[in-house]
């Protein structure tokens, strides 16, 4: 989880924080995300042993249909979180001097790390978190052991395709620790210069890809 967010969040930053003489290349969207960091993560996990959950909506979901023992649901949970919010430290103190040279106004803001609407309506953001996450968890279901072969390049490229086609509304959270960690992170740690975390949406973009993830096992279990 924290080398997700570290690749993660440093391309996001240097999209908005100022970046100097910092180049970009090819890497002008966030959709790259998936392809770079979530591959890498669920390479990395599976070479330690774990299944690759970098995502409580994961584990909660498969353990919530018999696709996963729920007493490693605790442990991949806390492993997740910090995780998460591990990663969002370093992203600060990496970029430090960049948050330094940027206000609230030209970009230092809770955006960088965590998720928000395009159009601020909370029951249609929820049900936007809930079918990318559906859409996500159903096929991460039908893949058998994701963190074997190629698969983390599929995941990764999945990442992206349902970001490119869905996450347009809301910014595709999908995964409740790889928001409301970093929104923590943001809001506690010492960023200069920083913003509002937006609390008043946190709950959005940790309920919606729950559900989707409940959704979409409880849909795998009655098909099976």
């Amino acid at each position: 989880m924290p080398i997700l967010v570290l690749f993660a969040n440093s391309l996001v930053n240097l999209l908005y924080v100022s970046a100097g003489v910092a180049q970009l290349g090819v890497m002008t969207s966030d959709y790259y995300v998936g392809l770079y960091s979530v591959t890498l993560g669920v390479y990395a996990a599976g070479q330690f042993g774990a299944q690759g959950h970098l995502n409580p909506a994961v584990t909660i979901g498969f353990a919530a249909f018999g696709f996963f023992p729920w007493s490693q649901v605790m442990p991949y949970l806390l492993v997740q979180f910090l995780g998460a919010f591990v990663g969002a430290a370093l992203v600060i103190l990496h970029y430090y001097p960049h948050f330094k040279a940027t206000n609230a106004d030209e970009g230092n803001s809770v955006g960088i790390f965590a998720t928000g609407p395009a159009i601020n309506n909370p029951v249609f953001n929820f049900l936007s978190e809930t079918i990318a996450t559906f859409v996500f968890i159903f096929t991460l279901l039908n893949l058998g052991n994701f963190t074997q072969g190629l698969k983390p390049l599929i995941v990764g490229f999945l990442i992206m395709v349902v970001g490119q086609a869905l996450g347009s509304t809301t910014g595709f959270a999908l995964n409740p620790a790889r928001d409301f960690s970093l929104r923590l992170a943001y809001a506690i740690l010492p960023v200069p210069n920083k913003g509002g975390a937006n609390w008043a949406y946190a709950w959005v973009p940790v309920l919606g890809p729950i559900a989707g993830g409940l959704l979409a096992s409880g849909l795998q279990a009655l098909l099976k």
